[in-house]
């Protein structure tokens, strides 16, 4: 499912428009962005945790050339499933 599905299938169930349920759904994604990229973590209770985690520098090989380069440390986005969405997918 993409983001246009989501759109569509949320639109048929809630009786709401198109067009306001992509305005809901941006804000969403924007504020859980703006949250991360200032430390911050989105918890939804059942849902699930969005955070950010902290990724160490190492050495990685360009496949290429065979070349080692060092990679540096960088802090990536992470997302933990909650209890409920667990049950629901098994």
């Amino acid at each position: 499912m993409n983001k246009t599905d989501l759109i569509n299938n949320i639109s048929n169930k809630s009786g709401l428009s198109k067009r306001d349920v992509e305005n809901v759904l941006n804000g969403f994604i924007g504020e859980i962005t703006e949250a991360l990229a200032s430390g911050d973590k989105v918890q939804l209770i059942g849902f699930g945790t969005f955070e950010t985690r902290k990724r160490s520098s190492r050495t990685g090989r360009n496949p290429q050339t065979g070349n080692t380069i060092e990679i540096p440390e960088s802090t990536v986005p992470a997302f933990k499933a909650g209890n409920k969405l667990k049950e629901a997918v098994n």
